[in-house]
């Protein structure tokens, strides 16, 4: 007899880390399930994009009411649940930090407390993020690491990292956190610094702009691939027990760096271009921020394959056709 496909039910499936999760799945065979807000609701544009919303089957959830949560869950009865859902933008945070830290913890718990309840073998991530740590010091951080967040975003991240070890340990759960460093893709919001460099660079190489207006320039970051990082997800759950994983290249840049190779891909010199505004800057921010991936390399075979660089040039040429093809269908 054919064995059924593994199920995979994915909280904030229309995020930038859904939706190439959810491409992920689909390629190895999976039966995915979403969750939004309301399903019938407009606002699954990355799904699009991947090619994938015919292929996925969406259920409205709210991850802070319980009866939402547990609903779906014993609806779809999933082997995998991924918990990518929760306000995730750092700065908002300190404008939003109630909405931040209800929809990232009680989140995180609702789900935790519906697997227990409903009594599922049901394999969990979480994501949980290198805001976590503040500042790494000088050396790149590994699961060891104290936790000492800069952010509500960041506190509410290590509070449902605690939530998930205190289940696993309580309940026998198949739990663990993901603790991802910064990722990016083309799947990007627009607030995110990273689009918002590499869309200004575009825009000033083509005249659109004169100039384009930054924060704080000297803090340094460890950028990788959203693409390889979600595979990194998937090896997690299906390791032979749950364990927490630092999710990194190992290597740190400054933002300036970054801003310099976008600007340079155009043949200019973003000193021409880039204007620093006080007002940008957040009540705290980490200086630096390195991860040590060599748990997730021993363990899951996982190694980054795409550095900062590469990162800034994928970003770039996905941006140029993004614009090439908005350009021919205004034709």
């Amino acid at each position: 007899m054919k064995s059924l496909p593994k199920t995979a039910l994915i909280f904030g499936i229309s995020g930038q880390d859904g939706s190439w999760l959810a491409r992920l799945l689909l390629e190895k065979g999976y039966a995915v399930y979403g969750t939004s807000r309301d399903r019938e609701a407009p606002g699954h544009g990355n799904l699009a994009r991947l090619g994938i919303r015919d292929r996925l089957r969406l259920h409205s959830a709210v991850l802070n009411d319980f009866r939402s949560v547990a609903q779906v869950i014993s609806d779809v009865r999933p082997s995998e649940i991924y918990n990518l859902a929760g306000q995730s933008s750092v700065g908002l945070s300190f404008e939003q930090p109630v909405e931040t830290l209800d929809s990232v913890i009680h989140g995180t718990v609702n789900i935790l407390e519906a697997i227990r309840f409903l009594g599922l073998d049901t394999r969990f991530y979480n994501a949980s993020s290198s805001e976590c740590f503040g500042n790494t010091g000088d050396g790149p951080a590994d699961e060891t690491h104290p936790f000492h967040p800069r952010s509500p975003y960041g506190v509410g991240k290590a509070a449902a990292y605690w939530a998930v070890a205190n289940y696993r340990e309580s309940y026998d759960l198949f739990a663990c956190s993901g603790i991802l460093f910064n990722h990016e893709s083309p799947l990007r919001p627009a607030r995110y610094v990273t689009q918002k460099i590499v869309r200004g660079a575009t825009d000033i190489a083509e005249g659109r702009a004169q100039r384009l207006t930054l924060g704080n320039l000297s803090v340094a970051r460890d950028w990788g691939w959203a693409p390889e990082y979600v595979d990194a997800m998937w090896r997690m759950l299906n390791h032979d027990a749950p364990e927490d994983f630092v999710i990194a290249t190992g290597q740190t840049h400054r933002l300036e760096e970054f801003v310099a190779l976008a600007f340079a891909h155009f043949g200019l010199n973003w000193h021409d271009h880039v204007i620093i505004d006080d007002t940008l800057l957040r009540p705290s921010d980490i200086s630096v921020s390195v991860g040590n991936p060599a748990k997730a390399k021993r363990l899951l075979g996982w190694e980054a394959e795409t550095r900062m660089p590469g990162v800034v040039a994928k970003l770039l040429e996905a941006e140029a056709r993004i614009r090439q093809s908005s350009t021919l269908q205004a034709v």
